[in-house]
């Protein structure tokens, strides 16, 4: 039974984080329905952004005080509701205020999520649950985005089955969802606000997520439009699940790295992989695309994701809950200024400057980055060894 019930809850973890990028392959032709360029495209992604931070920085106390199920009840009709404005209405601005509510959904997921699968495993090794909601949610980030690109590439619409599809599939989540059991404790004063801080040695953990999620903010929002210059872009939604998704495969290993080294292995890759998807939408070569996002996976959700979250964990200790809105806080950051700012640069100087310049800037934040996890690490090593003594 509780195992089912960990099913019921994973489908529907996926479910929302479906939503998110169902759209993806979208992008290009809904700014040319609405007449705008690739910066109002990378306004409207962003708006996901405005969604989360407000829930992230303002109501992380929520579910102590209401329970778990009904943030995730919640987070699936925002789905819902976001899905159905686009079909109805679609066009850039339904699509950023579809955005926003969405991300408002994923907040209160990412809020209640590990907790609640926990209870579901409980006496049972935590990194298990940890498992399935990293799974469950990672694959959903590219499955959307991947069913619509198919059918996209048979028949292009601003409106594809695939979308239809997903209501049903998210409304059947709901059914499931309702039924789940909620023990968790109410609590009526629980705090609401808890600001994120960022204790010595995270920050560089910081600054590794905010690069790793800025490459795959781009790969969402702006690449679909150099893609099309190609005849490309219906292959979008294989580049959003590539770079979404396929960090899950290399989880594994990065598990057993320490997290001060996964972090770094992960920002090696990062600008390597970037070249490669960089090169490959310039001159068209999918190929090359493809295989870079899957490259810049296992680095953004793979090797820095959970090394720089384990390590900001492991340094925060009892501000642990401060430090890991601290560590989301950069990620969005990320995932939403350079992809507005790489946009405008598109429009501006065209896509192969726009790209040029983010990958300089990539590869300057990457030094950076290494320069100050090495620095804290030799710190928080020194520290340690003053203690034992």
């Amino acid at each position: 039974m509780p195992r089912t019930s960990a099913l019921r809850f994973a489908f529907a973890l996926c479910m929302i984080t479906t939503a998110v990028n169902l759209q993806a392959p979208l992008y290009d032709a809904l700014a040319a329905r609405s007449g705008a360029g690739v910066g109002a495209t990378s306004v409207a992604f962003a708006c996901y952004v405005l969604g989360i931070l407000p829930v992230l920085l303002g109501l992380n106390g929520l579910a102590d005080r209401v329970g778990r199920k009904p943030l995730i009840v919640t987070a699936l009709l925002l789905c819902l509701a976001a899905t159905t404005l686009t079909l109805l209405l679609p066009g850039l601005v339904t699509l950023g205020f579809a955005r926003f509510l969405m991300g408002i959904g994923t907040a209160l997921t990412s809020a209640v999520a590990p907790a609640y699968m926990c209870g579901f495993f409980a006496g049972e090794d935590t990194r298990r649950p940890a498992n399935w909601v990293t799974a469950s949610t990672a694959l959903g980030f590219g499955l959307g985005a991947a069913l619509t690109s198919l059918f996209v590439l048979h028949t292009p619409t601003l409106t594809p089955p695939s979308l239809w599809l997903y209501l049903g599939a998210a409304s059947l989540a709901f059914m499931l969802v309702i039924t789940l059991k909620d023990d968790s404790p109410r609590l009526a004063q629980a705090e609401m606000l808890r600001l994120p801080a960022y204790p010595s040695g995270t920050l560089g953990y910081g600054l590794a997520i905010l690069l790793a999620w800025a490459s795959v903010g781009l790969v969402i929002a702006i690449l679909p439009s150099a893609l099309a210059q190609h005849g490309l872009a219906g292959w979008a939604g294989f580049a959003t699940f590539g770079i979404c998704s396929c960090g899950v495969l290399f989880q594994p290993w990065a598990r057993r790295l320490a997290p001060q080294m996964a972090t770094q292995v992960g920002l090696v890759i990062l600008p390597l992989a970037y070249a490669l998807i960089a090169w490959g939408a310039l001159q068209g070569e999918l190929v090359a695309v493809l295989l870079g996002t899957v490259a810049a996976s296992s680095a953004c959700y793979g090797f820095i994701y959970l090394g720089g979250l384990s390590g900001v964990l492991d340094v925060a200790q009892e501000h642990s809950s401060r430090a890991s809105a601290g560590y989301f806080l950069m990620a969005y950051l990320g995932f939403s200024i350079p992809v507005i700012t790489t946009g405008v640069l598109a429009d501006t100087f065209g896509h192969g400057a726009a790209l040029w310049i983010f990958g300089v800037a990539l590869l300057g934040g990457v030094v950076a980055a290494l320069g100050v996890i090495r620095r804290d690490g030799d710190a928080i090593v020194y520290i340690r060894e003053e203690k034992r003594q």
